[in-house]
């Protein structure tokens, strides 16, 4: 038989030759085969579970289906004995299963769009507006997100300014919050001025008649400074004598003291973090302005002796030379401090030599040699470097990291699937 484009079905009774007269039983035999295959494979057995349970008055496959249901076999035996049922049953008892399952599946049909006719209805009474809002294009969304953020057209230029200003204004506020915090040594450090209060403070001329104080203490009559001074100190460990500063002026265990030939030398604060323990953060702030020619004193050990100033230079702080004895001289006082105030970066040397007593009525004193310094002291610990030193700093500083890790991969991602 040929189709109606012209080519030939596979399945189609074949047309005898001219003259040939056609087999009637082979074209019954083909039918067959082909109902057979049609009605081979049975209908699915859960359908026919459910078909046979909902079933009112159930016909004798309908009543075979439920009591396999209902004998308490699992699936697997249900569908081998339903296999086996539907396998010996005739051709027209397999087409009477088929029908059945065909009404049934229709019926089914028919009551779920019943069931989802009352939505449709509801659906189609919403109001337009409704399916404009998901019909808008990227037009309509930006102007409802400009009408959004200026209120309606309600805000102008001048608003919009002020609170990019406002913005700004907090911002930088933050910002010199957090730079105080942790750098304020160095903002402070230029209106400091030590003791400028203190109307006690000595303005020595020479030391003839001028009794020792009852403790240690370094005097600068220029700068105003009066601070005690310990001379307990015996190791040279960096950060020992940054815990003695706070104290006041530490004298370096490895030089000489005062009324002994050679050089005694004081470390002393320019500016400190005021978050720090002490009181004389700022002892040595102005030590710069001294130049020579000027004095400052030492009282020690029930005399005080005074020094003038000869030298000021500014070093790295590797170089421990500055403690040793001064070439030229018998008997000198070295004030050391940071430079520039606030930082570690450089040390100031101020150096002076013994006009009083006379240094030739000093002893000699036996030393180890400075050489076993190997940094001079600096400032304290900023904040920033005590909060790394806890647990909750280090914390803080790994989850600050993994924040801005996280920010930046998931930009990339995005700069990623935009370009996609």
């Amino acid at each position: 038989m040929a189709n109606n484009d012209g080519s030939s079905s596979d399945n189609a009774i074949p047309t005898p030759a001219p003259g040939v007269t056609p087999d009637r039983g082979a074209a019954a035999e083909l039918i067959r085969q082909k109902v057979a295959q049609a009605y081979g494979q049975a209908p699915d057995t859960r359908a026919e579970l459910a078909e046979s349970k909902s079933a009112g008055q159930r016909s004798k496959h309908q009543q075979f289906m439920y009591l396999l249901g209902t004998s308490g076999k699992s699936l697997a035996s249900i569908q081998t004995d339903w296999h086996n049922y539907y396998q010996n049953l005739s051709t027209a008892e397999k087409h009477e299963v088929w029908q059945e399952f065909y009404s049934r599946q229709s019926q089914l049909a028919s009551q779920q769009h019943e069931a989802a006719s009352p939505q449709k209805k509801a659906a189609i009474k919403q109001p337009a507006k409704a399916s404009k809002r998901h019909s808008r294009g990227v037009k309509d969304v930006q102007a409802t997100i400009r009408d959004t953020v200026t209120a309606g057209g309600k805000l102008q230029a001048k608003h919009h300014l002020q609170s990019l200003l406002f913005g700004l204004g907090m911002g930088v506020l933050v910002l010199l919050v957090f730079l105080f915090g942790f750098f304020n040594e160095v903002f402070i450090a230029p209106f400091i001025q030590p003791s400028r209060t203190a109307g006690a403070t000595p303005l020595i001329v020479n030391s003839n008649g001028v009794a020792a104080t009852s403790t240690p203490e370094v005097i600068i009559p220029k700068i105003n400074v009066e601070i005690p001074v310990n001379y307990s100190e015996t190791s040279t460990d960096e950060n020992v004598i940054e815990n003695d500063l706070q104290s006041g002026v530490v004298h370096y265990p490895t030089t000489t003291l005062p009324g002994q030939n050679g050089n005694t030398a004081f470390f002393g604060h320019s500016s400190n973090n005021i978050f720090n323990k002490g009181k004389y953060k700022f002892a040595f702030v102005l030590l710069h302005t001294l130049t020579t020619g000027d004095t400052f004193y030492l009282s020690y050990s029930g005399k005080m002796y005074v020094y003038q100033v000869v030298s000021r230079t500014i070093v790295d702080p590797s170089d421990v030379g500055v403690l040793n004895a001064v070439a030229g001289q018998t008997a000198t006082a070295t004030l050391i401090t940071c430079d520039p105030p606030g930082t570690s970066l450089h040390r100031l040397v101020v150096v002076g030599k013994q006009i009083s007593p006379d240094p030739a009525a000093n002893t000699t004193a036996t030393l180890a040699s400075a050489a076993t310094a190997t940094n001079l002291p600096g400032n304290g610990p900023t904040l920033w470097t005590r909060l790394l030193r806890t647990a909750f700093g280090k914390v803080l500083v790994v989850a600050i990291a993994g924040l801005i890790g996280f920010w930046v991969i998931r930009w990339i991602n995005r700069q990623v699937t935009s370009n996609w």
